[in-house]
């Protein structure tokens, strides 16, 4: 029997804890996008009870969430009695940010006897280190820009927004929100070239200031670097080991091609 279940949402981040940890139990949910090859079993967040009966009869007592996960269109006329039971709880999480509602999530399975555990803890050397993880050295330039970066997302952090902002000599070009960085980096793709001091610029990822790492921890990855490069960016600056990179290798190779930096800071 294997004691830890992966909870899947979609990218590359739990098929890369499945192939860490192949006798984990991988666990999808109906509704929800994920790249899960041949999971083991899939529940309904209406449904937690049989969930939480699934793992503990299969010897689970470590879950691990990873992926995106957009916020289900729960029905209400499939909520079993502890649904029914969580939901005030639940509505109240949801008038929050994604914070609130992650860290009801952390509660809920604790309060089950489970150990939620953080996809860093199980995939060890996988974050950002500090210093230069590879590409050019940043200019003085490029660190101002990230110290401004990093100004916005601290002030931000109390309102639950989002894990990443661009800034380019000094202007604010962009804030990630609920799209995601992507969006992100295409909206500044898409900044016309009058509003900008010309090239150049950096994004910032990092964790808000108090939140959990074992849930939605930040990531960056070969997509990421090809999006900052579109946007005319020079780089990308993280907090460093709060950051996961998705697939080191790939990473590595998008930024020898693009010429953009990958750093770790603390921020």
């Amino acid at each position: 029997m294997q004691d830890l279940a992966i909870l899947s949402g979609d990218g590359a981040l739990p098929v890369m804890l499945a192939a860490a940890h192949p006798d984990a139990v991988r666990v999808v949910f109906h509704g929800v996008e994920n790249a899960m090859e041949a999971p083991v079993a899939e529940h309904r967040f209406e449904k937690l009870s049989s969930l939480f009966d699934d793992l503990k009869a299969r010897g689970v007592s470590r879950v691990v969430l990873a992926g995106a996960m957009a916020r289900p269109a729960l029905d209400p006329g499939q909520l079993d009695p502890f649904m029914m039971q969580l939901a005030p709880r639940l509505m109240a999480a949801m008038q929050g940010g994604d914070d609130a509602i992650l860290r009801l999530i952390i509660a809920v399975f604790e309060e089950q006897g489970f150990i939620v555990v953080g996809a860093h803890e199980l995939l060890p050397g996988m974050t950002v280190p500090d210093g230069v993880f590879a590409g050019p050295e940043p200019t003085a330039d490029h660190m101002s820009d990230a110290s401004r970066a990093a100004d916005i997302l601290l002030a931000l952090s109390p309102l639950d927004v989002g894990q990443g902002t661009v800034v380019s000599k000094g202007l604010c070009l962009g804030i990630e929100t609920l799209q995601g960085t992507d969006a992100l980096l295409r909206f500044v793709a898409e900044t016309p070239a009058h509003l900008r001091r010309g090239p150049g610029g950096v994004l910032v990822k990092a964790p808000k200031r108090g939140q959990d790492l074992r849930v939605d921890m930040p990531v960056v990855g070969p997509d990421t670097v090809h999006n900052a490069a579109a946007a005319g960016l020079a780089g990308i600056v993280t907090s460093a080991g709060k950051v996961l990179i998705v697939n080191h290798d790939a990473t590595r190779q998008a930024l020898e091609e693009t010429g953009l930096f990958l750093m770790g800071r603390v921020l």
